[in-house]
């Protein structure tokens, strides 16, 4: 086979095979949804690194898998091998990419199940929105608490949940040892003057004290809402994502973030990052439009159209 040709390397860079440095061969990411493997896609990735690859097998840092070292013409043999044992090769392009979870549906500190969450957005958006083209790359973290582990903050959609303590001071016994100001990571709880007291300015709404004061002052039930960030990136341009005005409830998680890639559809210029289309066009424009519901009442129209050129 001749040297491969610029239009064959994006050819399959488009199914999720990007080129070797300094070689003819790729590397094939399989994304799973929620970011979850099981031992059987495990056994099946290992056998793709082998019959087609180099026998090796890296994680990307969005927790896709890569297999290295895999010929041109090996491809199309090992995305029917996986398609065959109900994997999937992808995870570029300017579209919706592999959605990211961290490990809050076990981690003691996840206020969530940030996995069953992204394995729905993956199905919903991931797959769902596959053939629609955007301007850009657009990613979106799913974290369980503000210990931010999956950075949800520098994405262009970054879901952090969180728990408001709820406080009644009624039943506060003001006691010595306060199981509460123990457990606060933040020493934002304290017992001053025989009452406990949170420092709403210290206070990360980490949801460490749900459920440790025996006489419930401080709510075994908080319920869990969410902070919302937009147009975040990392990279040769770093831009920290505008956290939404207000903390939003579960239900309102889809809608938001189907108008949120909606607006940059029809707002963002070819090429250009969710984060710039926000400074260039305002906080304030694009928050209002997220709240409204029409973006969604055009949703077929603002789809069918065009890409904005500069």
């Amino acid at each position: 086979m001749g040297k491969l040709t610029a239009d064959q390397i994006a050819e399959v860079k488009a199914k999720g095979f990007l080129l070797n440095r300094g070689t003819e061969n790729f590397s094939g990411r399989i994304v799973a949804p929620g970011t979850v493997y099981s031992a059987q896609d495990m056994k099946v990735i290992a056998e793709i690194a082998e019959k087609f690859g180099n026998g090796k097998v890296a994680f990307t840092t969005r927790l896709s898998v890569e297999v290295p070292g895999i010929p041109y013409d090996k491809i199309n043999d090992a995305i029917a091998y996986a398609a065959e044992n109900n994997l999937r090769f992808g995870g570029t392009g300017a579209q919706v990419r592999p959605v990211a979870a961290c490990k809050g549906t076990t981690c003691i500190y996840g206020n969530y199940d940030t996995q069953g969450l992204a394995t729905e957005i993956h199905h919903r958006y991931y797959l769902g929105w596959a053939n629609v083209k955007l301007p850009h790359k657009f990613k979106i973290a799913v974290g369980g608490c503000p210990n931010s582990c999956m950075k949800p903050s520098i994405n262009d959609f970054g879901i952090e949940g969180h728990k408001v303590p709820v406080f009644d001071a009624t039943l506060c016994r003001g006691c010595k040892k306060c199981a509460v100001q123990s457990a606060c990571p933040m020493k934002a709880a304290k017992v001053q003057d025989g009452k406990l007291a949170i420092d709403q300015d210290l206070c990360k709404t980490c949801g460490v004290c749900t459920g440790k004061c025996p006489f419930k002052a401080i709510s075994h039930d908080t319920k869990v809402t969410y902070q919302i960030y937009v147009g975040g990136t990392w990279g040769k341009t770093t831009r920290m994502g505008t956290p939404l005005s207000r903390l939003v409830e579960e239900e309102e998680i889809f809608p938001l973030l189907e108008k949120t890639m909606l607006w940059f559809k029809e707002n963002a210029y070819k090429k250009e990052r969710l984060g710039a289309a926000i400074d260039r066009i305002g906080v304030e424009v694009m928050e209002e439009a997220l709240f409204s519901d029409d973006l969604l009442q055009r949703k077929d129209e603002i789809i069918a159209a065009p890409m904005k050129e500069r």
